[in-house]
């Protein structure tokens, strides 16, 4: 059994809470408003598989009601996490991970990566290394999201698809730490293989983020639409090649024929909103900055142009900004 706490008892924090507490972890969870209130007075629930799972499990707005964890999952959007971070040394022993379930380009990026640019830190996901001061890099453990789940009222968490977390040392070491988690996921039910270049999982996955997200808000397609109708469908594929190169450049070698296939798999998400638009329809910032903006900067930094990212970022940041939801 471990002492777990996970930062951010939504979406995913909140699947990842009832399925690592009904299998015998002392778990607790930081969350806000009704739907704090909702998971003291009736537990977290978890709509999956065609029935609902509930977790009693502690739960505060306050990080410092809680002693210190064996491992922290930060499930915040990459903004929340930068705003709040000061605020889990309550949590932070001497050993305990702090494992980044988020989207984007993590801040610990260049923790440990090797190369001209080790140990930069990303003004767009940290300025002034707001985290990588507050919670240390050496704590980091990398953590790549896939499954689709939402927040459907307060308290009740609905799994849609996919159930796998792929993480990874920033070292890409196979470390005690990191298979002790993938064992803890594990047991848990989920699919947690553990992956000695995690960045390789992390720009597979922000291919994706980086044109579906905003694409998404601009438009309000779905992803089905937007991988289905010719015209998104070629935006998308030349921002995945603007990532492609920048990745390349950093020494991370995605195929370019994945491309395709990647578009194919997410296409199969029928109906699915994407998480920006979701933010849009409910008044909620938006995580634009680690999705895409970080690409934006990693392209500068690397010499590489990235046309298609920097107009669709731009188009992106005034529709937010007219939204009331970004600046």
């Amino acid at each position: 059994m471990k002492k777990i706490c996970v930062i951010g008892a939504g979406a995913i924090g909140g699947y990842l809470a009832v399925e690592l507490a009904l299998s015998g972890n002392e778990v607790c969870v930081i969350a806000r408003g009704e739907h704090l209130g909702s998971i003291r007075k009736d537990g977290l629930r978890l709509r999956i598989g065609g029935r609902e799972k509930t977790a009693h499990v502690a739960a505060s707005d306050q990080p410092s009601d809680f002693g210190p964890q064996d491992v922290v999952i930060c499930a915040l959007k990459a903004h929340q996490a930068w705003q709040q971070c000061e605020r889990f040394a309550p949590l932070l022993g001497q050993d305990t991970s702090v494992v980044t379930a988020m989207n984007g380009i993590p801040w610990w990026y260049f923790y440990r990566s090797g190369g001209a640019l080790e140990g930069t830190h990303l003004e767009s996901v940290d300025r002034d290394a707001r985290q990588w001061n507050a919670i240390g890099p050496g704590r980091a453990i990398g953590c790549v999201v896939d499954p689709a789940c939402a927040v459907v009222a307060p308290g009740i968490i609905e799994h849609h698809e996919f159930k796998r977390f792929t993480v990874g040392e920033p070292d890409g070491s196979m470390s005690a730490r990191v298979q002790a988690l993938a064992h803890t996921l594990i047991d848990a039910g989920f699919d947690a293989p553990v992956r000695n270049n995690v960045r390789w999982n992390i720009w597979l996955k922000l291919w994706g983020n980086a044109c579906f997200n905003p694409i998404s808000l601009l438009t309000g397609a779905t992803l089905d639409r937007i991988t289905a109708e010719p015209g998104l469908r070629s935006i998308c594929a030349t921002v995945m090649r603007e990532c492609r190169l920048v990745a390349k450049a950093l020494d991370v070698d995605v195929p370019d024929a994945m491309i395709e296939r990647r578009l194919d798999v997410a296409g199969q998400a029928t109906g699915h909103k994407m998480s920006m638009l979701q933010d849009l329809e409910s008044g909620r910032p938006i995580e634009l900055d680690a999705l895409v903006t970080a690409v934006h900067e990693l392209g500068a930094l690397t010499r590489v142009a990235t046309p298609a990212v920097d107009m669709l970022l731009a188009l992106a940041r005034e529709r937010g900004r007219q939204a009331g939801i970004y600046g």
